[in-house]
């Protein structure tokens, strides 16, 4: 029975968590797949995956496994781009990491037109706003807000620069009042979005005068759409990049507070392994996400977008 076979039954059978969706993607019936992981067990003597009626998880030796074949099978495939017209038309699955928000924004509105031109490419998003291991987490494409990487084996691609802003609901202007300054932020309620760079001090700038400020939190949380629903609530003022309130703002919901000043720009950007050649299939992802961001942004979010 063909080992590379058995590895795919395996490693896709891991990553879709079931035996029989593995099977669908494989083109191959349930009975076959099962018999490709059996004869993977019995060959290597150990139990990989254990299941019972409502799902299944890889044992410690399945995960080894799997961190190891998933490399192999994807130089495998780079080999075969290089040799094929693969690299025309890219296939198989392809996993990307942001945070929920952008996925939202950009990467859920773009995936028609972009499946429209590659079919035979599925895409799987992981949505997180912690920096995860991606290479180990087995995953192709990570967007980040963070300009340089620890592992020199990861490839950074700038995106672009974009306005962050202070916004709150009219609701709660109209209860507190308007800031007039930065140092008026210290008696707000502020709605701080933890995992920023020192997410309690706030650094503005008008002209060549620089304010940062100290602030507490009335609420603080690890994702931007939390923060947005409790502004638009009425509980506080946000700090949230522009992209990400932009249609609050059009549509009155929020309103921009100390406009006057700016806070620094936040850097965004596509990160993916360094191999001696890129997958076709990240290739025209990156290139097809740098093009729609471009072209589908509102003027204004984004500065020096890459081109």
């Amino acid at each position: 029975m063909d080992r590379l076979l058995q590895l795919e039954v395996f490693s896709k059978t891991a990553e879709l968590g079931s035996l029989s969706k593995a099977a669908e993607i494989l083109r191959m019936s349930n009975a076959a797949a099962s018999r490709h992981l059996s004869a993977l067990e019995e060959r290597l003597a150990v139990r990989l995956i254990e299941r019972n009626t409502r799902r299944q998880w890889l044992t410690e030796a399945g995960q080894e496994l799997l961190q190891r074949c998933s490399t192999l099978l994807n130089e495998l495939a780079e080999a075969e781009d290089a040799v094929s017209d693969r690299a025309l038309s890219p296939k198989g699955m392809l996993r990307v990491t942001s945070s929920l928000s952008f996925a939202m924004i950009y990467l859920a509105p773009m995936l028609p037109a972009f499946r429209a031109l590659y079919p035979n490419l599925s895409v799987q998003i992981i949505s997180a706003n912690r920096y995860p291991d991606f290479i180990e987490a087995g995953i192709d494409v990570a967007i980040r807000t963070r300009e340089h990487e620890p592992d020199s084996n990861i490839i950074v691609r700038r995106i672009g620069q974009m306005h962050r802003v202070l916004a709150a609901a009219p609701s709660y202007l109209e209860k507190h009042g308007r800031p007039e300054h930065p140092v008026d932020l210290a008696r707000h309620n502020m709605l701080i979005y933890n995992l920023a760079n020192d997410p309690y001090s706030l650094r503005l700038s008008q002209g060549s005068t620089t304010q940062t400020v100290r602030i507490a939190p009335t609420l603080d949380s690890n994702d931007g759409q939390i923060i947005c629903g409790a502004a638009r609530a009425g509980l506080g003022i946000l700090i949230q990049p522009l992209y990400i309130v932009q249609g609050d703002i059009a549509a009155g919901r929020l309103v921009p507070v100390l406009r006057d000043w700016q806070l620094p720009l936040l850097t965004m950007n596509i990160a993916y392994q360094n191999r001696v050649r890129l997958p076709a299939k990240i290739r025209v992802f990156s290139d097809f996400l740098v093009s729609y961001i471009r072209e589908h942004s509102e003027p204004g979010i984004w500065i020096d977008a890459a081109k």
